[in-house]
């Protein structure tokens, strides 16, 4: 079996190396750059599997890099902040990370964070998905209709008004979730446990992005806010 190749861009020489023997101790290949050009220019030359973008780098900005990763790629994007400050973990996401993690990090989380990313990317439809033979009466061939939104559980493909709408996976796995219980309050930790594959308690504004970058796609008023609850689709 192939190895995972990891994309790791941090400027501190220290973490840098620490973490690239950290990871390749476990089996995966690295390839480690100190400022987000040389990051740049290492994704389009190897085209990693995952992508660690330290926030803070020369060059380009690791917020700045995951935007330009995300113009070409769906490749899952985890960053790496030194502070747990909301701006810096919410620019991140909407640039289109998947996860954020927070420095200093213990080697084993970031590991069990990589491969909890890599294991959902892997299974874009997910046991927590929606599946043929669940949905709404709307349901035919395995699409799901909700109002001008049509999902194609088994092809991964979803239209809104005819035209394809380019999700990445970690936001078809939330549009999954939310069609296999159309109309049902779901929580933002059963949210984080199914779509995250978080078994530990996560940063729920993880949740609120990519809902709201979801919603940027499908339609603003096709996933309800349900204040002090969750979230639910409309069907």
């Amino acid at each position: 079996m192939a190895e995972t190749h990891v994309l790791f861009v941090e400027d501190d020489d220290v973490i840098r190396e620490a973490t690239q023997l950290a990871l390749e101790r476990v089996g995966f290949a690295v390839t480690a750059v100190p400022d987000g050009l040389l990051g740049l220019e290492a994704f389009r030359a190897d085209r990693p599997d995952i992508a660690l973008l330290d926030v803070m780098v020369p060059g380009l900005d690791g917020v700045s890099l995951c935007r330009r990763i995300r113009d070409e790629s769906t490749v899952p994007v985890i960053m790496l902040s030194a502070r747990a400050d909301a701006i810096d973990v919410v620019l991140g996401l909407e640039a289109g990370a998947d996860d954020y993690v927070t420095k200093p990090f213990d080697g084993a989380v970031l590991v069990a964070r990589i491969r909890a990313v890599l294991r959902r990317f892997g299974h874009a439809a997910g046991a927590g998905g929606a599946t043929a033979g669940e949905g709404t009466p709307d349901e035919a061939d395995g699409v799901l209709v909700f109002g001008d939104v049509q999902i194609d559980t088994e092809g991964m493909e979803v239209r809104r008004g005819g035209a394809p709408v380019g999700l990445t996976p970690t936001e078809m796995r939330l549009l999954l979730e939310f069609s296999s219980a159309p109309g049902t309050v779901l929580s933002r930790d059963r949210l984080l446990e199914r779509v995250w594959d978080y078994g530990w308690g996560g940063d729920t504004r993880v949740v609120d992005v990519h809902v709201q970058r979801l919603r940027t796609k499908i339609g603003q008023d096709r996933i309800e806010t349900v204040r002090g609850f969750g979230y639910k689709l409309r069907a």
